[in-house]
């Protein structure tokens, strides 16, 4: 047997705590002895709740007691977490935590602290949250070199994307009925602006590269900026919106990574991607496409990840999981680099402005009968050129990227 404690009992801690239990015997099987939870740690009491007996206050608890090897981390953000799990590594127990912010800030220390003690830091359910993307980038995809990853990262944004593609709905109006639902905070800053997206796929390109890579230094661009009008351009042209995450990995070591809304075409496999779920498309150099998809978040999807981790650290009680990254930097391509189609919405009649867009190289114009606008699609550009060619035109209402 090996004690496992909870650091946070929130919507994951407790979903991981109700697996334990729900699941208990087939958590055995799996991990080939079973799993008991030892501590709950939180600074709020549960009494008549199934884990009221297991229920702590002081960390050192946790940290100081031997019979614990296995720590889950969801109590969310960066403080304590970052020290709580640091503390938990150098006493030698494995750590799994579904925390984006903490993986993306500390990840590489963390990793190389869980290298130097024999154990694991696992982060399965931070990307993703029940679909599997991390364990098979290091253990099925091993054989590959990863190219190119995109991904519909955040089932916020999705639902509110969503919502304004089929039926129309403006972005205020979606994003109050995502908050009723309980899908978006009360300050949506981190979704909406991409944040969240961004932290992702930061993890993802930084497995794919084995190395580290700033969050920091991603292009980011959230959806505030895009219309229910965008929308009925796009159905025009048979496309749709997706706010994505977009890693390109080259064969010189250089990478280059954003997050924007782009437009997608009905062939891509992300367009299909709709409401609260997540889907990512990894692209192999022998392999190709690969493309997975499932509930990106909730209580249970995210908490089942958790588990499988325990599980793992517990076939490999004894022993560091070779997985994640080094130290080293990854450098990051500027994001003029990038290559896309843009689709570019204007101002005025085509007949009086066509002239001035002709350095985009349209591909074609297109109409839904508003009189006094209209949009192009570019040729395929860099986003240096793109900028370039759009300083000082006038009338630009709405600009998207598309993937080229």
């Amino acid at each position: 047997m090996m004690n496992a404690a909870i650091m946070g009992y929130g919507t994951i801690g407790s979903g991981v705590a109700e697996i334990l239990e729900k699941n208990k015997e087939t958590i055995r099987k799996a991990a080939g002895q079973e799993i008991a939870l030892k501590y709950v740690l939180d600074l709020r009491e549960f009494p008549g709740s199934p884990v009221e007996d297991k229920v702590i206050h002081d960390f050192s608890v946790i940290e100081q007691d031997p019979e614990v090897e296995l720590v889950v981390e969801a109590m969310g953000g960066l403080n304590p977490a970052y020290p709580f799990v640091k503390a938990c590594l150098l006493a030698g127990k494995h750590v799994a935590t579904s925390n984006k912010a903490l993986v993306a800030a500390y990840g590489s220390e963390l990793l190389e602290i869980a290298r130097e003690k024999q154990v694991n830091f696992f982060f399965e359910a931070s990307v993703g949250g029940g679909i599997p993307i991390i364990r098979p980038l290091y253990n099925c995809l091993m054989g590959e070199e990863i190219r190119e990853i995109t991904g519909v990262l955040n089932g916020t944004t999705n639902f509110i994307l969503t919502k304004m593609d089929e039926e129309g709905w403006s972005f205020d109006a979606a994003l109050k009925e995502a908050q009723r639902l309980g899908y978006a905070e009360q300050d949506p800053t981190a979704d909406v602006e991409g944040h969240d997206t961004c932290r992702k796929l930061a993890i993802l390109t930084a497995m794919a590269a084995g190395k580290e890579v700033n969050y920091e230094e991603i292009c980011t661009e959230g959806i505030t900026r895009i219309s229910d009008r965008d929308f009925q351009y796009a159905k025009k042209i048979g496309m749709s919106v997706k706010l994505a995450g977009l890693s390109r990995l080259g064969k010189d070591g250089k990478v280059s990574a954003c997050v924007a809304p782009l437009m997608i075409d009905k062939a891509h496999p992300l367009y299909t991607v709709k409401d609260v779920y997540n889907g990512i498309l990894v692209k192999g150099n022998m392999l190709g496409d690969t493309m997975y998809y499932g509930s990106g978040a909730g209580k249970l999807p995210t908490a089942s990840a958790v588990v499988a981790d325990l599980i793992e650290m517990a076939r490999h009680k004894d022993e560091n999981v070779k997985m994640g990254w080094t130290l080293e930097k990854q450098e990051l391509a500027p994001m003029g680099a990038n290559e896309f189609r843009y689709f570019i919405r204007v101002s005025g009649q085509p007949e009086e402005r066509l002239a001035d867009l002709m350095a985009f190289g349209p591909r074609e114009i297109i109409s839904i009968g508003q009189p006094e606008e209209f949009a192009i699609v570019s040729k395929v550009m860099s986003e240096a050129d793109y900028q370039e060619t759009a300083l000082g035109l006038e009338g630009i209402l709405s600009v998207i990227r598309m993937l080229a």
